[in-house]
């Protein structure tokens, strides 16, 4: 997700804008460009920390974490799945489509009210992520997209998604790429990121927690992308950030060309992980022999 700078702005401010006291869309029907909100349960605040559907300057980030869903969709199937750290809770709304059952949880006691009025399928608990508040073995699947790199203690995160988990059972993570995402840092750009991982870096936090890691893959700009790179003076992505920190209204090609992102615009692949945008990892809980 991006992030706010500076992290107070007028209101009606975008999260790559910069943002604290807006607020957006989050139904269904808000997914395309431009939908403007009711001003109810439907609405949650943009605080910079987390993306939402239905902000045309939002949307590419929106689509880039959307992709890593809609892929791994199929891996949640017929199975009782916990979203740790659900957000805005499109995501686990998505999942309750093939799951037989979907937990989230998050710390954020707006979010968790939020989910609850607005996504009845999901069952929404208040918690903190390194102290999962469910039982040994009592999931099929943990999700966790885009929300370790913002934990302290993400060791024992771990160790926590390992012990819900029934035996056999699968952890799905996403996370930025700190190499392309904090380029030559140690410390993340992004003011709400306390750590961000390279591909070793979350093998390693995985193994040690117990996981067999099945897949490291990551998210790249799709045909489409790659041209809009070129026409954006090299980086897609470094235009918007320019266009939000200058604090001016973004040209119109570059809010057409923003708002028009779908997830057909990223794909996932295996090759070049060091040069993904995102890392997207299914880590596997072996039955004990």
């Amino acid at each position: 997700m991006m992030w706010t700078t500076p992290t107070t702005v007028p209101r009606g401010a975008t999260n790559l804008a910069g943002v604290s006291e807006s607020t957006v869309g989050s139904t269904a029907g808000s997914l395309d460009a431009g939908t403007t909100p009711p001003d109810d349960t439907s609405t949650l605040p943009l605080t910079g920390e987390r993306t939402v559907p239905g902000i045309p300057e939002e949307n590419y980030w929106f689509r880039r974490h959307e992709v890593v869903y809609r892929d791994l969709l199929p891996r949640c199937a017929a199975r009782r799945v916990l979203e740790a750290g659900s957000g805005e809770g499109y995501g686990a709304n998505m999942i309750a489509d093939v799951a037989s059952k979907v937990t989230g949880v998050d710390y954020d006691v707006s979010a968790v009210e939020h989910v609850r009025a607005r996504y009845p399928r999901v069952e929404m608990l208040h918690g903190n992520l390194a102290e999962l508040p469910l039982a040994d073995g009592s999931v099929d699947t943990v999700v966790n997209f885009q929300v370790i790199e913002h934990l302290w203690d993400q060791a024992q995160f771990l160790r926590e998604c390992h012990r819900v988990l029934a035996p056999g059972g699968e952890l799905l993570v996403s996370t930025p790429n700190r190499i392309t995402f904090s380029p030559g840092r140690d410390t993340p750009l992004n003011p709400f990121h306390t750590r961000e991982l390279n591909a070793a870096e979350l093998t390693e936090l995985l193994v040690e927690a117990g996981f067999r890691v099945e897949v490291m893959t990551g998210v790249h700009h799709g045909e489409r992308l790659r041209a809009l790179d070129a026409k954006h003076g090299g980086s897609f992505i470094d235009a918007q950030i320019e266009r939000a920190l200058a604090g001016e209204p973004w040209p119109e090609d570059l809010t057409r060309d923003v708002a028009d992102i779908g997830v057909a615009d990223f794909e996932l692949r295996e090759a070049d992980i060091d040069a993904s945008l995102d890392l997207v990892a299914i880590a596997i809980k072996d039955p004990v022999t």
